[in-house]
């Protein structure tokens, strides 16, 4: 199975800011579209970082009166992981358990065309061991 298969289901949209945005701005998005993360970019569309629920709580964290004002592009992490749409769901799994990351942006031609999280593979992952039991019921009982 590959990422594809969760891109076809869930779809691509991707929420995304600026480096030049605040904390604030990515609290707010995260808090109006339900999501984790969101991925950063640069002018031109390319992705140069990605803001988790993880990153914005270590920077409340050291400066809980002063983070939100804080510029994305100094708290973000950089060298962000991606997958492609061929990539295999067992290889973003070990890659996510690896360096424990949830959110993996799908990228093709240096081109940010969708995200995947760790939620979205699991899910994944449970209807394909679902409809392999249910293939093998059916064949024990044929």
């Amino acid at each position: 199975m590959l990422v594809d298969a969760i891109l076809q289901s869930k779809g691509v949209v991707v929420h995304t800011l600026p480096e030049t945005g605040t904390l604030a701005d990515a609290v707010a998005m995260l808090n109006t579209h339900n999501i984790g993360a969101v991925v950063i970019t640069a002018a031109g569309g390319g992705i140069v970082g990605i803001l988790s629920e993880r990153d914005i709580v270590r920077q409340l964290g050291k400066n809980p009166g002063g983070a939100l004002d804080l510029p994305i592009a100094s708290c973000m992490t950089r060298g962000v992981f991606t997958c492609s749409r061929d990539t295999p769901i067992n290889d973003v799994m070990e890659r996510m358990t690896r360096y424990r990351i949830r959110h993996m942006p799908v990228a093709e031609d240096n081109a940010l065309i969708g995200i995947v999280s760790i939620g979205d593979v699991v899910k994944r992952k449970i209807e394909d061991v679902e409809q392999e039991a249910l293939a093998l019921r059916e064949y024990i009982a044929s």
